[in-house]
C-alpha cells in the first residue's frame, strides 16, 4: 500500500509541474534526429531538428496541447478587497509596558575555587 501511495504521488507531482509535455517533446526530438539523419549529417539533423524551422506533427500537437492546458489555468481576478477586521478573540489582550528594576542583581559567583590538580579519568 505504501508503494502504490509513493507512485501516485511521485505521478502527480510529475503531472503538475508538465513532465508528460517534456516527455513527449524528447520522443518528438529523437523522432526527428533519427529521421532528419537519414538524408543528411548528424551534425545537420541535429540543427535542422533544434532550429524551429522544421517542426514534426507531434511537435505540433504538443504544442497545441500545452496552449489548451495554459487556456484553461488562467483566472481573471478582477477585484481585490482588502480589509482589516477587529478581533473578536477576547483572549488577546493589549501590551503592557514592563518596567525593569534600575539596579541590575548581581551575577552569582562562586565561593569554592577550582581542584588544584585536575581530577584524573577514572580508568
Amino acid at each position: 500500500m505504501r508503494v502504490l501511495s509513493r507512485f501516485f504521488v511521485i505521478f502527480a507531482l510529475c503531472s503538475a509541474i508538465g513532465l508528460p509535455w517534456c516527455a513527449l517533446q524528447s520522443i518528438a526530438w529523437t523522432s526527428m534526429v533519427i529521421e532528419y539523419s537519414k538524408d543528411a549529417p548528424f551534425k545537420e539533423a541535429l540543427a535542422k531538428t533544434f532550429d524551429g524551422r522544421h517542426p514534426c506533427s507531434l511537435c505540433h500537437a504538443i504544442q497545441t496541447g500545452k496552449k489548451s492546458e495554459q487556456k484553461d489555468n488562467v483566472r481573471v481576478v478582477t477585484k481585490i478587497d482588502f480589509y482589516c477586521a477587529a478581533s473578536a478573540n477576547p483572549r488577546i489582550h493589549e501590551f503592557l509596558p514592563f518596567d525593569y528594576p534600575a539596579t541590575a542583581a548581581p551575577l552569582i559567583t562562586r565561593a569554592d575555587s577550582p581542584l588544584t590538580p585536575p581530577p584524573r579519568l577514572a580508568a
